[in-house]
């Protein structure tokens, strides 16, 4: 629902001082054990406390010319000035029922140089039905569209997700010529409907000093046996070359629980840097570092993942099910996605020759 006016706020006043006492709300599911993030929208106790007595007085109305107008950006996102508004090229029926495999649509940029993108947001069309969307940077000269690319994203969509906004000096590169493929996994909810997902485009306003990577790390396998509520999966790996590691995004299905990113110090310690205790399938966030951490050529690098494939999990599709690794919702994926930034002439491909 809405809540960008006292008239729309109102009859939540009772809700929202629930939430806000209960601190599921705003979500944020980073333990505060480890790490600390730039992004991390926890409600002191006195921001708390004055919406719990705004409710408790009967949520009476401010003053009219004190309050600020919803903001309503000409992108209808929260981006307010986006250079370029992109949109796959047709609008696709989404069936009311059934499963839906992964869409993947080839959207021209026209750029006719290289541009240097500071922020990205992606506008579902139709967002009760959108589960994510991947865009994909296809540079000059590939044909690609579906299967497995080694290329880099722009951005990942997923429920909850606000826009993705590199800092000052920071930005992912579209070199000139390139496409984008979007990757869209609609998820049918009772009703047949229209979707034609956009994304809005910040460029940034000089080159930067260093150039953004989403890199991301999976097992290759992923087996959950029925009925276990604590089921584990992790991946190793190390850093090809140096890098300035920006932050995190985990992403798991409907049984998953628990995601954890660790380091190992050059004396062999252990270093969680991020560790997300309930894992919510529904607000799928992204953690950025408040003080980005610099990482060697050879760092060791750790994921964890837990999983409730119990009937004690609500939104267990089926507890009774050894669960495997697949795209749709009743399948379950394990992927650490992380950001990091390099020299600006170190593209993805490059970033990965181990010398």
């Amino acid at each position: 629902m809405p809540l960008e006016t006292y008239r729309e706020a109102r009859p939540w006043a009772k809700a929202i001082r629930e939430a806000v006492r209960n601190r599921s709300m705003p979500p944020w599911f980073a333990d505060p054990c480890c790490g600390h993030f730039a992004n991390d929208p926890t409600l002191s106790r006195d921001e708390i406390e004055t919406l719990a007595g705004w409710a408790d007085s009967g949520a009476a109305e401010g003053v009219a010319s004190e309050g600020l107008p919803p903001v309503r950006w000409p992108s209808g996102g929260n981006l307010a000035s986006p250079d370029v508004i992109l949109a796959i090229p047709r609008a696709f029926d989404v069936p009311a029922k059934g499963s839906v495999e992964y869409q993947r649509f080839l959207v021209p940029t026209g750029f006719d140089g290289d541009r240097w993108v500071q922020a990205v947001e992606v506008l579902p069309g139709a967002r009760a039905v959108v589960h994510h969307v991947v865009v994909y940077i296809r540079e000059p000269g590939e044909t690609w569209v579906e299967g497995a690319t080694k290329s880099d994203l722009l951005t990942v969509f997923a429920p909850g997700g606000p826009p993705e906004v590199w800092p000052d000096g920071m930005a992912k590169l579209i070199p000139k010529g390139s496409d984008l493929v979007v990757e869209i996994h609609y998820t049918p909810n009772g009703r047949a409907v229209k979707d034609q997902t956009k994304f809005a485009i910040a460029f940034a306003k000089k080159p930067p000093s260093r150039r953004v990577l989403t890199l991301q790390m999976q097992p290759e396998h992923l087996v959950i046996p029925p009925g276990d509520p604590n089921a584990r999966a992790s991946v190793t790996g190390t850093l090809p070359n140096d890098a300035l590691l920006l932050g995190f995004f985990p992403h798991m299905h409907l049984r998953g629980k628990a995601f954890e990113f660790m380091r190992i110090r050059k004396d062999g310690r252990p270093d969680i840097m991020l560790r997300v205790s309930n894992y919510n399938f529904h607000w799928q966030l992204s953690y950025r570092l408040a003080e980005p951490i610099p990482l060697e050529k050879g760092t060791r690098l750790a994921w964890t993942a837990w999983y409730d494939n119990s009937a004690n999990n609500p939104q267990n599709p089926d507890p009774r099910a050894e669960v495997h690794w697949g795209e749709q919702s009743w399948q379950e994926m394990m992927v650490g996605f992380f950001y990091v930034a390099v020299d600006p002439a170190v593209d993805k491909r490059s970033f990965f020759v181990r010398e």
